[in-house]
């Protein structure tokens, strides 16, 4: 036989044999692929959470730290503070305490803000809590002089006195974005879920509308107010505080205009209602 038909026929078989060989790898595969039972993946279970902002500035925060937030927002409402008090407040917050109104700090330090009762801020059980403690910040804010037109870092160091008073600057503009939404200038911009406490049990909603007074200064049966405090809009103000302190009342819905927020984990967020809230007016059920 000549050469190259040799050359020919040897190379046929090889490529014969390979194909043989890949015919088998891609059978065996298939059957592997075939055999091999999909792996179980296990929801995970629905978690407490609360989320502030509108739009693409969205934040998710744990229900305490919400409604902390919304409580500092409501103080500045019952002093008639504008917007920024809030921001400077919220920026020293997250340095301090993160919103958890922890019970220990640096030497006497207590609190949401970290105030220290041998520093004439109040008695321990004061500085606890979040209204009293929230009330004496904005007191010392407003002292000083044109603090609104301050940077945010400089006012809050002004107030606190900390080691690092620069390190409050980190936090603003996540504290602009809160501001905006527990001040309730951009309407149903914060909504919480909550897997248990509410809905399941009596409502104590003469509680919740006393301590709306006690925050806001003025009580939900007394909106619609004759004129806006400058912090913001009072009546959604106050209708997102409910929404946050919603497990500790054990609310089964808020209702603000024709929008409505209620404790069914199956029904998430603020959703349009045919029975919408007398004018003005804020409904808690």
């Amino acid at each position: 036989m000549p050469r190259k038909l040799r050359r020919t026929s040897a190379f046929l078989k090889i490529l014969t044999l390979l194909t043989a060989v890949c015919g088998l790898l891609v059978a065996g595969g298939y059957a592997l692929m075939v055999s091999v039972e999909p792996l179980e993946v296990e929801e995970e279970d629905p978690v407490d959470e609360c989320v502030v902002g509108d739009g693409e500035d969205t934040h998710t925060l744990d229900p305490e730290q919400a409604a902390n937030a919304a409580t500092i927002s409501g103080v500045a409402f019952s002093r008639d503070l504008p917007e920024q008090s809030v921001v400077i407040a919220y920026a020293t917050v997250w340095q301090e305490s993160k919103f958890f109104n922890i019970e220990y700090g640096d030497r006497d330090s207590l609190g949401l803000f970290q105030q220290r009762p041998s520093q004439e801020w109040g008695e321990p059980e004061q500085l606890m809590d979040p209204v009293y403690t929230s009330d004496a910040f904005y007191e010392r804010l407003e002292e000083i002089q044109d603090y609104e037109e301050m940077p945010v870092y400089e006012a809050a160091q002004l107030v606190q006195r900390s080691a690092d008073g620069f390190a409050y600057d980190q936090h603003e503009e996540i504290s602009r974005h809160m501001a905006k939404a527990l001040g309730g200038t951009q309407g149903n911009s914060v909504t919480c879920r909550f897997t248990e406490g509410v809905g399941k049990q009596a409502a104590d909603i003469d509680g919740a509308r006393e301590e709306i007074r006690r925050v806001f200064g003025v009580g939900v049966n007394d909106l619609p107010v004759s004129q806006e405090p400058r912090t913001g809009d009072l009546g959604w103000a106050m209708a997102q505080w409910a929404v946050t302190h919603a497990q500790e009342y054990g609310l089964n819905s808020v209702t603000y205009g024709d929008q409505r927020w209620n404790a069914n984990p199956d029904q998430e967020g603020w959703f349009s209602v045919d029975d919408p809230a007398p004018e003005g007016r804020l409904v808690l059920d």
